[in-house]
């Protein structure tokens, strides 16, 4: 296939092969480590009995290609789990069970996936108006006072944490002028306003920081693109500057902006565990650092999955929309 139909095809094919190396990695990482992986998985207090038991469901004494065919079979069709008296059946994609809560890890990620996604997508639209906007507004205003000014806020939000501006908001905003409650999630479903007005700090702390990076960038771009000869034959044409800046210069100069939105939206998914700490969001990053820290290694391989698995289809969507920004990449 050629054209947009060919590009899509190949793209897909290459989000499932890279999908397929981040299962193997993780179940390498995971699985095949030195130590007793059973003992590990099942945690310091069990006893020899369920250590056995374990193991028999990780295939442990089976060859290494055979465990990880058993490991992405679960993936793929589903597992059968024996719980002492019963078997429980864990439905495609299974993820494992829980050795601290025997519940279903995908069950587990499945209610802590709609606030991350909440805390990021919120997050995402203010980073890239706040980003975008400084940025092009400073390259658009090179060499005066207004760019020095942006440059500085925007070095500022660069280098200070994310704890820090979201310490400050609570205080200033939530406690002495009491303009919004101190945050408390509450579903989209059952109250769309008070959701949105819990996540307004949380969405503000995490965009502040992300939005410097996208402020640095799209800059250099927009001086980058504005320097080419394209546009001095606008100018030369008469076009007027606030035509070239939002109807030329821009377009030519979203396509890094789009790469680096991709990576940001795709590691904010669970990376975001400072924000939701700090607001007690239950999220994929406050269930992963609490796995980690119980050693609950099918909750951390389950949620390293579903954590790579937005990383990759982040730069996939990315891709496409890099191709319909520019149509050449087709080609390529």
């Amino acid at each position: 296939m050629t054209g947009f139909g060919g590009f899509l095809l190949r793209r897909t094919i290459g989000t499932l092969a890279t999908l397929l190396a981040i299962s193997v990695i993780v179940y390498v990482v995971f699985y095949v480590t030195p130590g007793n992986v059973a003992q590990i998985t099942c945690g310091p207090r069990c006893s020899p009995e369920q250590v056995h038991q374990v193991a028999l469901q990780l295939h442990l004494d089976d060859p290494l290609y055979m465990r990880y065919w058993h490991f992405l079979q679960g993936l793929v069709v589903g597992q059968d789990y024996s719980t002492g008296t019963s078997v429980e059946h864990c439905s495609a994609p299974c993820l494992g069970l829980s050795y601290q809560t025997d519940q279903q890890v995908l069950g587990i990620i499945l209610t802590r996936l709609p606030v991350s996604l909440s805390l990021v997508f919120g997050a995402m639209v203010l980073w890239l108006v706040l980003g975008v906007g400084t940025g092009v507004l400073s390259a658009w205003r090179r060499g005066r006072l207004t760019e020095r000014v942006l440059t500085a806020l925007t070095l500022a939000g660069w280098a200070t944490p994310v704890f820090v501006i979201g310490l400050v908001l609570m205080i200033v905003v939530c406690g002495e002028l009491q303009l919004l409650p101190f945050p408390q999630y509450v579903k989209l479903t059952d109250d769309p306003e008070q959701w949105a007005w819990n996540l307004l700090l949380p969405w503000l702390s995490l965009a502040l920081i992300e939005a410097a990076s996208f402020a640095r960038l799209t800059r250099a771009s927009m001086l980058e693109t504005l320097a080419e000869d394209h546009i001095r034959t606008f100018r030369a044409y008469g076009v007027g500057e606030g035509a070239i800046v939002g109807r030329h210069a821009l377009r030519g100069a979203l396509a890094p902006v789009i790469a680096l939105n991709a990576n940001n939206f795709g590691s904010a998914v669970g990376g975001a565990v400072l924000t939701e700490t700090l607001f007690g969001l239950p999220g994929l990053g406050q269930e992963l650092v609490h796995a980690v820290s119980v050693v609950d290694l099918p909750v951390v391989v389950g949620m390293v999955l579903v954590i790579g698995f937005f990383v990759v289809l982040a730069n996939a969507v990315a891709d496409v929309l890099y191709a319909v920004a520019d149509r050449r990449v087709v080609l390529t």
